[in-house]
């Protein structure tokens, strides 16, 4: 997948596109998907890099929503575990099934707990992926050694799904790819045209390196920006209200010293009604998360004192080892783009996670709400919207049973960081056979080697060290001062390949310095 094909790809094409999708995260990605592989002309347009936002901010679970069904909304629920079961199915080699425990520190949280996820297991149907049971006392601390024994009278144990959620993106990217879909990053979409009718007909767009514009016709726009879908929106009606209420979660990553089995432990009613999670993830831990309403949107939102002390407090009720700021390797925050409630006084977290595809007068589709595990049907419903609106010719979905690129049930993604590569790990080791010196490691704790950095600028459109260090491997979310110390050799690397010198080496190591910046708690 090269920027410069997709270009060309974007300049031949003369006849409209069929479907043109602004926003590259997983929404947008799985509309992309949706859309190719149905065989409509599709492209789609992303301001920053894939996933840069929402999207590679996760807690990294592909889940039904355990804490969905204590508050009733099985619809919700049902829908998320099936597409839950798809994820795993389709791609095996960037979600894998996750076991997590339920710590009992009351006596009648045994059986409440017990006889809710029965019910949890038995929505999933056939694409379970495992029965949920009670734990003695003795068999929970032998799965969790770090946790909390004080009072502890038991747990439960149910399973979910893990996933890497940036790499998810980028193989959704090169999904759309394989079905002829284009898909590019740095391309900022600056406007929607209008024909005589006031009818949408295309998007003027302008290529963020080059600086050229562009007028590109389209059938059907489909605005999937997330947090900034008013934005879109309002280059279509100035005056429409707002309808996205964005919500904060932050997640603390710290050494696997924490959490050192392959057990991650859920509490479902925090003190203040929250869930939070500890999740192993590539060999560090995550915690998490927040649930904190924001007045706007922002590209890189940051960490409020009180999250973070309110996960470090909390988590330090379960585990032995009480984690303090000194611990945090890296602190990461994301805006969940929820649709905002009729009427006032309901706090985030009673919002509805449900999707929502709304249509304008114009003909714009703007696609909201929804969570990552449901981004499969979030995009098979918004094209079946624009299969309408932009008179296409009537084409089934297909991505139920749809391998996404990469796909290989053969790998094993607990232990090898090179899992999230799929069927192109071969060929990335191809690399450092033809160049030996390509398989040094920039980093052991990451790890990071410099194929990777190759193949990223070669063949995965990373075009700044953040894209690399973020996205392409996830060294920024999992230690931060690492990030920072091989920032170096990285630019030089991926200057090298894309034909850059020194000054633009220096550029982005400012830019990523400062990015990075908003990754380590301030002391």
């Amino acid at each position: 997948m090269k920027r410069e094909k997709m270009l060309k790809r974007l300049k031949k094409q003369k006849e409209p596109w069929d479907i043109v999708i602004i926003g590259g995260g997983a929404t947008g990605l799985g509309v992309a998907v949706d859309a190719a592989s149905r065989g409509y002309k599709t492209l789609l347009l992303e301001q920053h890099d894939f996933a840069k936002g929402t999207s590679s901010r996760s807690t990294k679970l592909v889940h039904g929503g355990v804490r969905y069904l204590q508050q009733g909304d099985i619809s919700l629920v049902l829908e998320a575990l099936k597409e839950r079961g798809l994820m795993i199915q389709n791609a095996p080699h960037l979600v894998k099934n996750q076991a997590f425990i339920i710590p009992n520190y009351e006596w009648w949280d045994g059986p409440f707990y017990q006889v809710g996820l029965k019910v949890y297991d038995l929505m999933s149907g056939k694409l379970g992926i495992g029965s949920s049971k009670k734990l003695s006392k003795d068999q929970t601390v032998d799965h969790i050694p770090t946790i909390d024994q004080h009072g502890l009278k038991g747990g439960v144990v149910y399973y979910d799904g893990q996933f890497d959620d940036a790499r998810m993106a980028l193989s959704l990217a090169k999904t759309a790819k394989q079905f002829n879909g284009v898909v590019l990053n740095y391309f900022e979409v600056t406007g929607l045209d209008k024909n005589e009718e006031e009818i949408i007909c295309g998007v003027k767009a302008k290529d963020l390196e080059t600086g050229k514009h562009y007028n590109i016709p389209a059938k059907a726009v489909i605005n999937a920006t997330g947090v900034f879908a008013d934005r879109v929106k309002k280059m279509d009606e100035p005056e429409v209200k707002d309808m996205i209420q964005p919500s904060q979660g932050i997640h603390l990553v710290v050494d696997k010293s924490f959490l050192p089995d392959k057990y991650a432990i859920m509490v479902p009613q925090t003190k203040d009604g929250r869930v939070m999670f500890a999740v192993p993830w590539h060999n560090k831990v995550v915690l998490g998360t927040t649930d904190t309403m924001k007045e706007r949107p922002e590209l890189e939102p940051e960490a409020q004192e009180q999250e973070i002390e309110f996960i470090l407090e909390t988590a330090g009720q379960y585990l032995t080892k009480q984690p303090k700021k000194e611990d945090v390797l890296s602190v990461f925050s994301g805006l969940r783009p929820l649709a905002k409630p009729e009427g006032d006084g309901k706090s985030t977290k009673e919002i509805s996670r449900h999707h929502k595809v709304m249509i304008s007068q114009s003909g714009l589709i703007t696609i909201i709400g929804g969570k990552w595990t449901t981004y499969r049907k979030m995009a098979e419903d918004t094209v079946d919207n624009a299969i309408l609106i932009g008179a296409l010719a009537e084409r089934k979905c297909i991505t139920k049973n749809l391998p996404v690129y990469g796909y290989d049930k053969n790998l094993d993604l607990t232990t090898d960081p090179l899992s999230v590569y799929g069927t192109e790990k071969s060929q990335l080791l191809d690399l450092e056979e033809d160049k030996p010196e390509l398989s040094e490691m920039l980093s052991e704790s990451l790890p990071l080697r410099k194929s990777q950095v190759v193949w990223a600028v070669r063949h995965e459109m990373a075009r700044t060290v953040e894209d690399m260090l973020a996205r392409r491997v996830r060294g920024l979310f999992l230690d931060a001062k690492e990030s920072l110390r091989i920032a170096e050799p990285v630019a030089k690397l991926m200057a090298s390949e894309m034909g850059e010198g020194q000054e633009w080496i220096d550029n982005q190591l400012e830019a990523f310095h400062e990015v990075a910046s908003n990754y380590i708690i301030k002391s």
